[in-house]
Parts: C-alpha cells; sequence; structure tokens
C-alpha cells in the first residue's frame, strides 16, 4: 500500500466532456481497490483558493502523479496561442508524467482542425492512445489503465490493498447499473431539456426519437442492445417517468403536520417519484401548499412572501436526491413539514472523511456518492459540484430573516433542518429584488404615518379620510394635508366626489 493516494489529473475540454470527466472520477472511486490507491483531480471541481493564479489548472497539474487525457472534437478556448488542454498536455510531456490518452470516435472526420493537429502531435510523440465510443466503453478502459500504470510506474499492486486501509468511502456503483429496461420508461422531454442545457441540442430544435436516444447513448445514459435502446441506471434515476416500479427506494414520502411533532392525523401527505428535476419541483409545490404566505407592502406593490427561502429547499431536497445511498432498497428519502421547521432526511450517513461538523462549519471537501446524478442536476443549475451549495443555503435563510440550516445523522440518515418563522412571521424579510413602485427619491419624502396610509391603500384597495383620522389618531386637517400631499407626489389617487371622496394607489387609478 502507498503511503499516500497517487493522484490523477484528468484533462479535457471542460464544456464538451463534462459526464466523460465525472464518469472517470466515478469508475476510480466505485472501485474498491483504485479508489484505496489513488484519487482523481477534476480541475473544474477542486475548491477555489481565492488566491490570484494566472494559470491554476497548470498549478494543479504539476501537484498531481499522472496525466489522463480524454478528447473529442473540439479544442477548446485558447489561452494565449493554444488552448488549456492542449497547454496541460505539453507540462505533462515535458515534466514526464506519465500519460493516459483516451479518443472518443472511431474515425478523426467530425473533429476542428486544431484538435486534429493536436492529435497529431500526440502521434508524433510516440504517445499511444485509445479510442473508445461512449462512457461505457472508457470506464473498463480507464480502470484496465490506471491498474497498469500502478504497478509499473509505482510499484503499486492494487490487489493487495486492504479496503479496510481506506480513509474514505467509495462512490456508489448503483448508478453505473446496466438495466434491462427499455428507454421508453424515460422522460425525453426532460432529456431533451438536459440536451438544450448543454448546447448539444438547439433551443428550438425538435429531434427524432432515434436521434435524441443517441445522443443520449454517447453520454452513457442508456446503451444499444440489438436494435433497442436500453436504460442505464443513472439514465432512470435522472430521467425515468417512475423509477419506483423498478426499485421502490426511489420515492420521497412527504408529510405536513400542523403541530411541532409528528402525528398519525397527518395535515396533508404524497408519495412522489419521476424525474429527478420534477420532484425537485412537485416538493417545492407541496411546501408552497401547507406554509403560510404574509403579506407585505413594498412602494405600491402587495408581496407575497414565502414561509421558506426557495433556494434552500430546492438546495436541500437536490442534495438528497443526489447523495442518498441507492444501494439501500428498504428506505426512501423523507421530507417531513411541522409548524416550525422542515426536514429533508436522505438515506446514508455522510461519506468519510465528511462530517457533521465540516458541513456545519463550511470547511470540507466535496464528494459525491452519485457523481454522474449530481453532475446531471448542476447541468441543469440545479446544484452546484464545488460544494457551495450548503453556503448558498445558509445564505438563503439568513437573507430570509432565519436561521441558519443544522444538520444531524439519527438512525442512519442525513438530515438537513430548516428552521421557520414558527409564530413570528414579521421576522421574514422581503427579497431584496422586489421592485418598487415608488421612486426611493420620494419614499424618503413621505413619513412614517404618510407610508402607514399608502400600505393601508395597498392592502384594501382604498384609504379614506375617516380611516386616517381614526386609525392614526390625527386631526381631520392633518388626514388632509397627509392624502392631499402623498396625491401631488403622484402616490394616491383621488376618487368620488363629496363624502365618497377617496384615495387608491397610482397604478390602479
Amino acid at each position: 500500500m502507498t503511503a499516500r493516494k497517487i493522484k490523477v489529473f484528468v484533462s479535457s475540454v471542460q464544456k464538451e466532456l463534462e459526464v466523460e470527466r465525472v464518469s472517470v472520477a466515478g469508475a476510480v472511486s466505485s472501485d474498491s481497490q483504485l479508489s484505496a490507491a489513488c484519487k482523481v483531480v477534476l480541475f473544474n471541481k477542486e475548491p477555489l483558493s481565492g488566491k490570484r493564479i494566472k494559470k491554476p489548472y497548470l498549478n494543479s497539474l504539476e501537484n498531481c502523479d499522472i496525466y489522463l487525457l480524454v478528447l473529442n472534437c473540439e479544442y477548446g478556448r485558447i489561452q494565449g496561442t493554444i488552448s488549456a488542454t492542449h497547454e496541460e498536455y505539453r507540462f505533462a510531456k515535458t515534466h514526464d508524467m506519465p500519460m493516459l490518452i483516451f479518443v472518443q470516435g472511431k474515425d478523426d472526420t467530425k473533429r476542428k482542425q486544431q484538435t486534429q493537429d493536436f492529435l497529431d502531435e500526440i502521434k508524433k510523440d510516440d504517445n499511444t492512445y485509445r479510442r473508445f465510443h461512449d462512457r461505457l466503453d472508457l470506464q473498463p478502459e480507464i480502470k484496465d489503465a490506471l491498474k497498469r500504470i500502478l504497478s509499473e510506474t509505482f510499484d503499486v499492486d492494487i490487489s493487495q490493498v486492504n479496503e479496510v486501509e481506506a480513509t474514505v468511502d467509495m462512490a456508489s456503483g448503483f448508478e453505473h447499473r446496466s438495466l434491462d429496461i427499455s428507454a421508453d420508461e424515460l422522460d425525453l422531454d426532460i432529456a431533451n431539456t438536459w440536451l438544450v442545457a448543454r448546447k448539444e441540442v438547439g433551443a428550438n430544435q425538435d429531434l427524432p426519437q432515434q436521434e435524441l436516444l443517441n445522443l443520449l447513448r454517447q453520454k452513457g445514459l442508456v446503451r444499444l442492445e440489438g436494435t433497442q435502446f436500453k436504460t442505464q441506471a443513472s439514465g432512470l434515476l435522472f430521467f425515468g417517468k417512475d423509477p419506483s416500479q423498478h426499485f421502490s427506494q426511489c420515492r420521497i414520502l412527504i408529510d405536513a403536520f400542523r403541530t411541532t411533532v409528528e402525528e398519525s392525523n397527518r395535515s396533508d401527505e404524497d408519495t412522489l417519484s419521476g424525474p429527478a428535476p420534477a420532484l425537485v419541483e412537485r416538493v417545492w409545490d407541496f411546501v408552497q401548499q401547507n406554509t403560510r404566505h404574509p403579506m407585505r407592502v413594498v412602494g405600491l406593490n402587495r408581496v407575497s412572501l414565502d414561509e421558506y427561502p426557495q433556494e434552500a429547499v430546492r438546495e436541500a431536497v437536490v442534495n438528497a436526491i443526489a447523495h442518498r445511498d441507492y444501494d439501500d432498497s428498504s428506505r426512501h428519502i423523507l421530507i417531513k413539514l411541522f409548524s416550525d421547521r422542515l426536514e429533508v432526511l436522505s438515506p446514508g450517513t455522510l461519506m468519510k472523511p465528511l462530517t457533521v461538523r465540516k458541513i456545519s462549519t463550511g470547511k470540507y471537501l466535496p464528494c459525491s456518492r452519485n457523481p454522474m446524478l449530481g453532475q446531471y442536476l448542476n447541468h441543469l443549475r440545479l446544484m452546484d459540484q464545488r460544494g457551495s451549495g450548503i453556503g448558498r443555503m445558509k445564505a438563503a435563510m439568513l437573507n430570509h430573516g432565519l436561521g441558519p440550516p443544522t444538520y444531524d445523522e439519527p438512525e442512519g440518515y442525513f438530515r438537513v433542518t430548516l428552521r421557520g418563522p414558527s409564530d413570528n412571521l414579521d421576522k421574514l424579510r422581503v427579497p431584496s429584488d422586489t421592485s418598487a413602485s415608488i421612486a426611493p427619491a420620494i419614499m424618503d419624502q413621505l413619513s412614517e404615518r404618510q407610508q402607514r396610509i399608502v400600505e393601508e391603500a395597498v392592502l384594501s384597495g382604498k384609504v379614506t379620510t375617516g380611516w386616517v383620522v381614526k386609525s392614526l389618531k390625527v386631526s381631520k386637517p392633518t388626514a388632509f394635508r397627509d392624502l392631499d400631499h402623498l396625491y401631488s407626489l403622484e402616490v394616491l389617487e383621488r376618487k368620488g366626489k363629496g363624502r365618497g371622496v377617496h384615495y387608491v394607489p397610482w397604478h390602479l387609478g
């Protein structure tokens, strides 16, 4: 066993080969022996250092032991005279780093000319490479090549690696399973949305089903057996119309209670299954239906507040879907909505070396039990793979006027708790990006009493002199002056005649 883990730097055009890059990491981390002997470094997944470094990708590569290049059609954005990927290759070559090179596709007809020139340079340098079709082909090739180079170059016999010695948990192999399930069970509308987000398909492009499935095949979400497309487990988890028909654990059980404790008589409940992106929205809809939405006045607008910030709820649910233990077939994701809090429980405790303390303090490096699923959710901007989601969830809660999330691990679950306002709805803050109809310069001219008059006009639809006198305990002349001032500023508009005179918000007049 080596004294330290061998670092494998994965080089590629990031946007073009994001799925393949994560697949490499998944292939290593889901292999008990490889994960104990080496670590995959994906530069774009590394936490930001905060330091100004001219070419941070080279700095990251310099600290690695093996250079692994995955090449397809794109060349990448040029940094000076060549692309970052090309520069990484030359850096690794000049530093005599062991190289593993994999090229996607059976021929080179679709490659950009710059990419072909890059490939010609690799050949001229007498570097050998292996071709692959999709990530299902790539994974076993990567694993075999790494085992060989670990043995030949670093004298590491991974057959002697004791799994007990590993200091980190492995990624789950569940999402890499090949299933005997037809691709007809996938929601191809959501699949198309994902491909649009990845810019594999134009926003208004209507692809034939066969072509769409071929694109999913290239990304390793489905495979072709004879003439029939079958789904991979990762494809079923992400796009499946109802994954729970095949894996009962792929359900979310969500309950709402009227009090702070669990009761047999729930106020609402639901059992959810479907494509992962749709599940996130369905949970948010349930929360919206079972929480309060107090009204606030901002300028001349009535603003309905949410009891919990949407970003925090979505982040907690996405993390539960992406990081749960799918090998545990006996348990589901549980979401419990109480009168004072929202709990999201995900089967499986934190992966080592993560701890509740590290998560709570924000001092941790990201790792994922299901890296492929996490990557797919990231493409739809549903989660971030640098681990910043925990920080965003905390910020969303604080900006909403609530306390930060709390974390614990009850009975083999990882639980995220979002504490609500309970009986004090005044704690909730109006979002800072809420637009007001009254210009700040005009608002600055209004007294507190005049602002209260505007608030009543917005909430009730109108305000009268009598209401001002009675509710704000002022004389009629004072009430007239306040209302006339608001009228002159075009904040309120006067309606009616005689005793029927009343004032309404200007934009409703």
